[in-house]
């Protein structure tokens, strides 16, 4: 099977978006690049009962070379980020994941950027945009999600969910969960009152303090 341990990773990482609350039913979308092909999830398919040989794998220009199933109808936004899409810090663009996480879509129909609640928001980069609106799987869509990502590893996507990439799913996933982690504690904090927000600057600073995080 070809690019059985990306298929693996992407099937396992699909099943855990909907435990966490990120997805419901067959919504979201999961990729990994390998090369010049792609492990993605496919179309309409419960991940429930998704297995590694499930996923699809396409080349860069769309076509399947491996797999019975359609890929997800979001293959022109994964396709468009691992071709057009720089990371900040010129880091390989080798995964990405589409959520329908609720808090972030709910603030996605608020505000034009995430408010700077807390420093995370920093994981994404010196604040977070929302794509302006297009209807999903087509090329506006692709072309809205890369606007709004210049200089940025992740975004929301008005009325619709969240893009995050990363140089592998495990820090793709991790985007995504702090994103939608933000977005609830804005969320909580105006409906109870005028939230106090962190300075650009401020966030800004923690984006460098970032980059020498952890053990890494």
């Amino acid at each position: 099977m070809i690019l059985e341990a990306e298929r693996g990773v992407v099937c396992a990482y699909a099943r855990r978006m909907v435990g966490d609350g990120l997805v419901v039913g067959t919504s979201g979308n999961v990729s990994v690049r390998a090369g010049d092909l792609v492990a993605v999830t496919p179309s309409g398919v419960p991940y429930s009962s998704l297995t590694p040989g499930d996923i699809s794998v396409v080349d860069l220009g769309g076509a399947v070379v491996d797999g019975a199933l359609k890929p997800t109808t979001e293959l022109p936004m994964h396709l468009s980020v691992y071709w057009d899409v720089r990371d900040p810090d010129g880091e390989p663009v080798t995964a990405v994941v589409h959520t329908h996480a609720p808090h972030a879509t709910a603030v996605s129909t608020l505000v034009r950027e995430v408010p700077p609640i807390h420093y995370m928001v920093a994981a994404v980069g010196p604040s977070v945009r929302v794509a302006r609106y297009a209807t999903y799987g087509t090329p506006e869509l692709a072309a809205a999600v890369l606007e709004a990502l210049d200089g940025r590893r992740g975004c929301l996507m008005a009325n619709h969910g969240t893009l995050t990439y990363g140089d592998g799913l495990e820090a793709a996933y991790h985007r995504a969960q702090q994103l939608e982690w933000a977005c609830r504690v804005w969320l909580l904090a105006q409906s109870a009152g005028r939230p106090a927000l962190l300075p650009p600057a401020e966030v800004a600073n923690v984006v460098e303090r970032l980059r020498g995080y952890g053990q890494g």
